[in-house]
């Protein structure tokens, strides 16, 4: 058994000090309850949405390298609590900006993952790399911060490096999307009067702006490829915007085994038993590949967009005949 912890809070925006004493709260909670492991969210360290309105410069001004103050107070939270440590931050690599996660282990080792499709800022680059390694806990783990996620090529090449778990912090749920049947942005002023009209702000977030739309496709990243999810999520005002928390755990058969709706800070707690991965379905589905037909999936058909331009696409995207490689 894996004991893991799944966070969800409300950042604010640049407060880096008060961002880092909330991890340092979920990490002192997380081992008091025996956890191996707490997930805190992506960006949760520096703030998001706000991070598209910034200039560069002041992107660079709030960006930090990995051996800076902020991994470098997580790392000794784990170090201190025995317990591994995840928060998402603004990394600085020498001028270049990425979206980066840190998973610190309680044996001072830091891992670290570059978002692989980055579209919060024309100045943040995009990672390179999967981020696939082993744990303390004999446990081979992965990465992935949220829009990678919804790739599913993404999810399933970090199961073929043998990951079992899979680390997917996010900030999303109430976004403005420009598809006609995903989410919608929720009134702040519900989450503002969440104290006086709880009802309203918790049918927002286990509607189709929140949990719902989780549920179109978090359990089969899951299912399909054998691993457990840690699913760590932001909750309430994200600049413009309300994130709809909604932390999870989720087992290989895509079935939830712990999670919130509360429109509040908070953690939820699972014991992963590691025992079911090997006869689950997604895994032995992996077994009966044929690689041989998946030329297709490395074809360029001329209709791939960097991540700022799809993820803000207005126009339908479309593959045209001429486009499709033939068999």
């Amino acid at each position: 058994m894996l004991r893991v912890a799944a966070v969800q809070f409300e950042h604010r925006a640049d407060d880096k000090r008060y961002n880092l004493r909330r991890v340092e709260h979920f990490a002192e909670e997380a081992a008091a309850a025996g956890a191996h492991l707490v997930a805190c969210p992506e960006m949760c360290l520096l703030g998001y949405w706000q991070l598209r309105r910034y200039s560069a410069d002041r992107l660079r001004e709030l960006a930090e390298p990995v051996d800076g103050p902020l991994v470098t107070a997580v790392r000794e939270l784990a170090v201190r609590h025995r317990v591994g440590v995840g928060a998402g931050f603004l990394e600085d690599d020498g001028g270049r900006l990425f979206n980066s996660y840190a998973l610190c282990l309680p044996d001072g080792t830091v891992r670290v993952h570059r978002k692989l499709h980055a579209f919060e800022h024309e100045a943040i680059s995009s990672g390179e790399g999967y981020t696939v390694f082993d744990t303390p806990w004999g446990v081979r783990m992965a990465i992935l911060i949220c829009w990678d996620n919804n790739l599913v090529e993404n999810v399933r090449a970090c199961a073929l490096q043998g990951a079992s778990v899979l680390i997917a912090p996010h900030q999303t749920g109430g976004t403005a999307s420009r598809s006609p049947h995903s989410m919608r942005p929720i009134p702040l002023r519900l989450w503002e009067n969440r104290r006086e009209d709880p009802a309203a702000i918790e049918d927002e977030f286990r509607g189709p702006n929140g949990r719902g739309w989780l549920m179109r496709w978090l359990p089969a990243r899951a299912h399909d490829n054998g691993m457990f999810v840690v699913f760590s999520n932001g909750v309430g005002r994200d600049d413009d915007e309300v994130r709809t928390g909604n932390a999870m755990l989720l087992d290989p058969y895509g079935r939830i085994l712990a999670e919130t709706w509360a429109a509040d800070d908070a953690m939820v707690v699972a014991d992963l038993d590691l025992d079911l991965i090997p006869l689950s379905t997604g895994r032995r589905w992996l077994a009966g590949r044929r690689p041989e037909l998946y030329e297709i999936l490395t074809h360029r058909f001329g209709t791939e967009r960097d991540p700022r331009t799809a993820r803000f696409a207005t126009e339908p995207i479309t593959l045209t005949p001429s486009d499709r490689p033939t068999s």
